[in-house]
């Protein structure tokens, strides 16, 4: 078990023994806190996630010709509003 402190509430996780071990590994391997270590890890999760759902946004948007084309235009029309 890992006890998350900050200054506004305590909370309690619960970790397997591997992911602690590999927590705990990768706290000493950085310098950092094991607490650090969760943090930068959901950080990363949650940023992979979110670029995961772009990425399909993405290529849903150019699965489709007509709206693949009216995306470029836009893009096209603001290169020329913020760059003239």
């Amino acid at each position: 078990m890992v006890k998350h402190k900050s200054t506004t509430s305590s909370t309690l996780v619960r970790l397997s023994e591997d992911a602690y071990k590999t927590a705990r590994r990768l706290a000493d391997e950085e310098g950092k806190s094991l607490q650090a270590i969760l943090d930068d890890a959901v950080r990363e999760l949650d940023r992979q996630k979110f670029f995961a759902k772009v990425n399909a946004a993405y290529k849903t948007l150019r699965s489709d010709p007509k709206a693949w084309q009216e995306e470029l235009q836009e893009r096209a029309a603001w290169d020329g509003i913020m760059h003239p």
